[in-house]
């Protein structure tokens, strides 16, 4: 199925918190806390230039629609919603 977002909406695939420490301690479903990070699925075509299919990027905490398609779980944002994405880089700097 393909959805295309309207509106200037962003669809995003939310990432999965770890399910343990880097200790080695895991993490019980109740207490693992809810990312605000994801990667990008679709772009409504009246959106920002800034976001492409695949990037991954940073939302607002409390911010857009959250839905389920075929069992997956989505979130539907606006532009104002996104914080940052994650941008590549060749080397670290010195």
């Amino acid at each position: 199925m393909k959805l295309q977002p309207m509106h200037g909406r962003i669809l995003v695939e939310p990432f999965e918190a770890k399910d343990k420490t880097s200790g080695g301690i895991y993490i019980p479903d109740t207490a693992k806390e809810k990312l605000q990070e994801g990667e990008v699925i679709a772009v409504a075509e009246d959106a920002t230039d800034e976001v492409a299919v695949g990037d991954h990027v940073i939302y607002k905490e409390f911010a857009g629609t959250e839905v389920k398609i075929e069992r997956q779980d989505y979130v539907l944002l606006a532009e104002d919603d996104l914080l940052a994405k994650y941008v590549a880089v060749d080397k670290i700097p010195e």
